[in-house]
């Protein structure tokens, strides 16, 4: 018995062994060689001397033997910036950029990871980075995957106070660090013709005047979240602008302000009549995590301008004087259906609000609200050619004149009048298709093509 026993257990050892060895052989015949799960590692688009975001791959082995890799190396070495990690082994640019002596054993797999701090090109463009992974087998073959990257060289900011009129006009991109711009009371800071790309904390905080014009203010992020959706589309991404109690006479025209997290405050300051706070022309705020323009007992004329899409309100007004002519108020956030109204106004001091030719609409049946809590104070509001989803309101001809109520039951109704309304890949085109019963109203005209 104990006989047969022992030789069980001579049997079972030697299976055993002979799995291993199996699992354990190694080949050197040119014939087997390694897969990859990408030919080409295409990193987004960088600015120069900023660390991207980390790539990776997959190294498999299907070839039925074990391989061994005599070395993994960058071809132009330390010259690209690229930043390799193979299977936990760091390509040390001090060290010739290459590591030796890593094994994959059969049916296995090891992860690459890849990051780019590319030096500055000097062109006006982004420049193609580009190099080449070469993992050289046991066998003598050599396998490589290409690295490819565009750089761009940038000017960049970091807690910059402007303390005297400035002027900042560019080609090149302007990346904003720490907490951004500082406009010091008196100070006039004049933005011209340049997009400026704010990083995670940064944004603007208006203690003079500021004056944009024909300029882009976004997130700094050029990579994407997923494939299909770049950062750019996605809300939160900096601080937006803060104009203090002390800051007067601020212009923007043919401005964009886009996937900020409040992206316009004002805080509470004097009423001038004679002269807005804040006047925006042909200007888009779009896509904030907060609101889109927040307004406390300020002075703001908006023409021709777009506010959509915002977790908050697309507009409110605590109070103040607002003109609001020719704009598109569009509440489609995507992202929770806790959003905001389009509109929001209430009397936390005197409100005088008057709004034409301005489309007001949303997912929400009702996208306009309105508070009055107090009595006491002025409380005036005046639409004038509209269109506004919001219950009718008929007996009311001195506030509401001439006004397109819509409701969802509407053949042509929210989404419906805009050419491109894409929640799915978050792409929006706020002209009015042909289709709208809203011609006449709204920032933009028909689009024709």
């Amino acid at each position: 018995m104990m006989r047969r026993i022992f030789l069980y257990l001579i049997i079972i050892c030697a299976c055993v062994l002979a799995a291993c060895s199996d699992n354990d052989s190694f080949t050197t015949s040119q014939s087997h060689r390694l897969t990859f799960s990408e030919d080409t590692v295409k990193m987004d688009t960088v600015f120069s001397n900023v660390a991207s975001s980390t790539y990776t791959f997959w190294v498999y082995n299907r070839s039925g033997d074990g391989l061994r890799l005599s070395s993994v190396r960058l071809k132009n070495g330390n010259q690209t910036g690229f930043r390799v990690n193979v299977d936990g082994s760091y390509l040390d640019n001090t060290l010739g950029s290459v590591v030796t002596d890593l094994e994959v054993r059969r049916d296995d797999s090891i992860r690459v990871f890849v990051e780019l701090t590319a030096v500055e090109t000097r062109q006006p463009t982004p420049q193609a980075i580009e190099d080449d992974l070469l993992f050289t087998l046991e066998s003598g073959v050599q396998q490589q995957v290409h690295l490819l990257s565009h750089a761009w060289d940038a000017l960049k900011v970091t807690n910059l106070v402007v303390s005297r009129d400035t002027v900042i006009e560019s080609s090149q991109p302007v990346v904003v660090y720490g907490e951004g711009l500082r406009v010091d009371s008196g100070v006039v800071l004049t933005l011209r013709n340049t997009t400026l790309y704010f990083h995670d904390k940064a944004g603007i905080t208006v203690g003079g005047t500021l004056k944009a014009e024909n300029v882009v203010m976004r997130g700094d992020r050029l990579d994407h979240m997923f494939d299909y959706l770049p950062y750019d589309r996605v809300s939160g991404q900096w601080q937006g602008l803060c104009f203090l109690q002390s800051s007067v006479a601020n212009t923007m025209e043919d401005t964009e302000i886009r996937n900020a997290s409040t992206a316009v405050r004002l805080d509470s300051a004097a009423i001038s009549h004679d002269t807005p706070r804040l006047t925006m022309t042909r200007c888009v705020v779009h896509n904030a995590k907060g609101d889109g323009i927040v307004a406390f007992n300020s002075h703001v004329a908006l023409n021709y301008c777009q506010l959509t899409n915002t977790l908050g309100n697309c507009l409110a007004l605590y109070g103040g004087l607002a003109s609001i002519d020719h704009c598109t108020l569009a509440q489609f956030y995507p992202f929770n259906a806790g959003r905001g109204a389009a509109l929001f106004f209430v009397d936390s001091t005197d409100l005088q609000l008057s709004c034409s030719h301005t489309i007001v609409t949303g997912y929400d049946a009702d996208v306009v609200m309105a508070e009055h809590n107090d009595t006491a104070r002025t409380f005036e509001y005046r639409f004038t050619d509209c269109l506004l989803r919001t219950p009718a309101v008929d007996d009311d001809t001195i506030s509401f004149k001439r006004i397109l109520w819509e409701t969802a039951k509407d053949s042509i109704q929210g989404k419906k009048h805009f050419v491109t309304i894409d929640e799915e890949n978050l792409v929006y085109d706020f002209h009015l298709d042909s289709i709208s019963t809203a011609k006449g109203m709204g920032c933009y005209p028909v689009k024709t093509q």
